[in-house]
């Protein structure tokens, strides 16, 4: 009996059995917790790719505001208009424009990237482009068919001469898939759009591809 007590404590096969059980426990944990970061993934790359959106939007939108200081200090200070007031160049809107000795800054050198293209770099939208033309056809379906007003009174007075005329869609539905025809001449632009043609999160002016949202100075 003193033998047998010696070569099996007392125990031994409780504790054996308390361990088994806490390994089984922590694979069942592991196995909850996998599933639920397979269940939140998705949201979470949605909420990045989301804020990545807002961050075009936001650059984009800095873009086109350059645009349309380029366009007035060019008509203010040489008497341009149309295309000839227009930038060739994001390198130009990053030079600035003239303010007496020096020049006034007018984009700032991380709006000059695109938050959504692999090389970051924006492509070019040409004055009386058909993405032009779609883009302004979207923004009128989402304004119940009425016209946006350019603001600026600059570019106000040569729209015409900048952008088709678009007739209302009189409620048909906007194309989902726009004009994605990139014209890499060098010449003049009168917006940015991202170099991305995947579908969106976010709804800009109700278009939800990446390709249709054009930032520009014209309809605002």
């Amino acid at each position: 009996m003193r033998l047998n007590n010696l070569t099996n404590p007392p125990g031994r096969c409780s504790d054996a059995g308390e361990h088994g059980y806490t390994l089984v426990a922590l694979l069942a944990l592991m196995a909850v917790l996998a599933i639920f970061a397979l269940a939140v993934a998705p949201g979470i790359r949605q909420q990045a790719e989301r804020e990545r959106e807002i961050e075009t939007i936001f650059r984009g939108e800095e873009v086109a505001d350059a645009i349309r200081l380029y366009y007035s200090s060019q008509v203010r200070t040489r008497g341009l208009r149309g295309d000839a007031a227009l930038p060739t160049s994001v390198d130009q809107l990053l030079e600035g424009i003239p303010a007496g000795t020096k020049k006034l800054q007018i984009l700032r050198a991380s709006a000059a990237h695109d938050p959504l293209s692999p090389s970051g770099e924006w492509n070019l939208v040409r004055p009386r482009s058909n993405q032009l033309a779609d883009f302004q056809r979207s923004i009128m379906l989402f304004a119940n068919n009425i016209k946006p007003t350019t603001n600026d009174p600059e570019l106000q007075r040569t729209e015409g001469d900048l952008a088709q005329t678009v007739i209302p869609t009189l409620g048909i539905a906007a194309t989902s898939s726009p004009s994605t025809s990139v014209d890499n001449s060098s010449g003049p632009f009168i917006g940015v759009v991202p170099d991305s043609q995947n579908a969106s999160v976010i709804n800009y002016y109700g278009i939800d591809r990446h390709d249709g949202w054009i930032f520009t100075p014209l309809f605002r």
